[in-house]
């Protein structure tokens, strides 16, 4: 039986202890390779997908998050600079 590098084996504990985004790409991008290599038994096969599916799913709303956030900061006022519109005297 083939086992899956870091893989949770329970989904519904995956979601309650969420990974960083940066560790679930990291399992997601390990599953993606040992699924490719096409050398797992079918059972296997298939709780790799379903946990692939879960942390593709989380990766895309921890983007969603960071982009409304920077959607937010960019509203608020991120502008060019510009000294001469600073409102400061000028000398």
């Amino acid at each position: 039986m083939a086992t899956l590098p870091n893989t949770a084996t329970n989904i519904d504990s995956a979601t309650a202890n969420a990974p960083s985004f940066e560790s679930a790409l990291a399992e997601l991008e390990g599953i993606v390779a040992a699924m490719e290599a096409g050398q797992m038994p079918l059972q296997d096969a298939l709780d790799a997908y379903k946990r692939g599916v879960a942390l593709l799913r989380h990766c895309q709303e921890t983007l969603t998050v960071a982009e409304q956030q920077i959607r937010i900061l960019d509203a608020d006022g991120l502008r060019d600079f510009d000294p001469e519109a600073s409102g400061e005297p000028e000398s």
